[in-house]
């Protein structure tokens, strides 16, 4: 796993920072639908994604869940790396959305690394691109009807697993979306007849 974390963050981090995170980087593999970081829980550690996608989402106080965005290899949890700064318990939910390679980082780590000038802009960075992104998901929430959203849905899930079937029933997408099953079920034969996708059972191909 060493190599790959080179593989992922070495052009992105200097030799140095590398070898620091080497000696205290703890390697973890995740099966897909574990649940990595959960609501209400402290962050502990911070997750570099070396391989995979993880899927996070946040729940409303009335139980609804919301879809925010993917992590794929190379990406930290933006959500994580405040709750770890502000000591705070966790808002989101990170869940494996393949089987998941990631290198957790002691907390304290997060203050000491600031010295380095490739760490404090992977950080920027990352809070920059997680914003955008749940601003898309925002903005698709207010302003695009809902088999769009169902669309650009499936397309991420596509872009962020490299393949072109889905594995996800529609009770779950129906979950995400913030919708019934009836609804999505209704919009995916319309999408079928389009010739977007294809239905298969508990699965879906994106044509």
């Amino acid at each position: 796993m060493e190599q790959l974390l080179i593989a992922k963050f070495g052009k992105l981090f200097q030799k140095d920072l590398i070898d620091e995170i080497l000696d205290c980087i703890k390697f973890k593999e995740v099966d897909s639908g574990e649940v990595i970081i959960d609501y209400g829980k402290y962050v502990k550690s911070i997750p570099l994604v070396l391989d995979g996608s993880i899927k996070v989402i946040r729940e409303d106080n009335k139980g609804h869940e919301l879809f925010l965005y993917y992590l794929g290899g190379g990406d930290t949890c933006a959500m994580s790396l405040t709750c770890c700064l502000k000591h705070k318990k966790s808002e989101i939910r990170a869940v494996a959305e393949t089987n998941v390679m990631v290198g957790m980082i002691p907390l304290e780590q997060m203050d000491n690394w600031m010295k380095f000038s490739s760490w404090r802009q992977f950080v920027f960075n990352s809070y920059n691109e997680r914003f955008e992104e749940m601003l898309s998901a925002l903005d698709s929430v207010a302003f695009m009807k809902l088999d769009e959203r169902l669309m650009n849905y499936l397309l991420d899930i596509k872009q962020n697993t490299g393949s072109f079937v889905i594995s996800r029933t529609h009770q779950d997408i129906a979950k995400d979306l913030g919708t019934s099953r009836v609804v999505i079920s209704r919009l995916l034969k319309k999408l079928e007849e389009n010739g977007q996708i294809e239905l298969h059972r508990n699965k879906i191909e994106v044509m």
